[in-house]
């Protein structure tokens, strides 16, 4: 059983570890949902429990073992389940990836966020939309650019050929930034056939449809990474 600590009512960095148990069909305890949830995490942030201190969440524990930040997370659950190849150049492959994509989701929070995390989005407007145009036009065709090409070098995947956690980690990112830029993203998204190609399928794997036709699987809203403000993707 896999105990997974993260925010209720998002998605945020947290999804990316739930579609990996959710593909793989590995039992977890999404902890923060249930009952005193938020209590039991505050507990890790703040020393109470054994183990390392993670700075925030998402982190799992396992058998005692406390894992924190999602490429980590994923690269120690990708081994266990399943969903990484074994040979040491597939999986250092497949975590130098997915710390990319961790670049990704920082630069689509910063867009609504540029000043601080603290701040509302209405204390931070002006350069909000400043910073939306870099992003569109120079960040989002830079690192969908890149992953789409190293997925069609991959013969379709970004490591080693096969399925695997960075495939569902791709689907996340095309689904976030879809619902945050949707006019960017229509525009852009005849040039990244292989990145859409794998958010497809990894669509309608068994594990991933059940989930997303489920209520484990929140919405997007305005509370978490990916947000959509219509003035921001003009």
């Amino acid at each position: 059983m896999v105990d997974l600590y993260y925010w209720p009512g998002i998605q945020g960095r947290g999804e990316f570890v739930r579609l990996l148990l959710e593909d793989a069909g590995t039992p977890y305890r999404d902890v923060a949902r249930g009952p005193d949830g938020i209590k039991k995490m505050r507990r890790f942030l703040d020393g109470k429990e054994a183990g390392l201190r993670p700075l925030a969440p998402p982190f799992v524990v396992v058998d005692d073992l406390v894992v924190g930040q999602t490429a980590e997370i994923l690269s120690f659950l990708g081994r266990r389940v399943g969903l990484v190849p074994e040979d040491d150049a597939a999986r250092l492959a497949a975590h130098q990836i997915q710390l990319t994509i961790s670049d990704v989701v920082v630069e689509a929070h910063d867009v609504h966020h540029p000043i601080a995390s603290s701040l509302y989005y209405d204390d931070q407007k002006p350069e909000a939309l400043r910073r939306s145009g870099h992003f569109r036009k120079e960040r989002m065709p830079k690192y969908l650019g890149w992953l789409e090409d190293i997925s069609a070098r991959g013969g379709g995947h970004p490591v080693g050929g096969v399925h695997t956690y960075v495939d569902n980690s791709i689907f996340q990112i095309v689904e976030g930034l879809r619902y945050a830029f949707p006019n960017t993203m229509k525009s852009l998204e005849p040039s990244i056939p292989t990145l859409v190609a794998i958010h497809d399928r990894v669509r309608e794997r068994p594990g991933i449809a059940a989930y997303l036709a489920s209520k484990r699987r929140l919405p997007f809203n305005t509370q978490g990474i990916f947000r959509h403000y219509p003035e921001l993707d003009r």
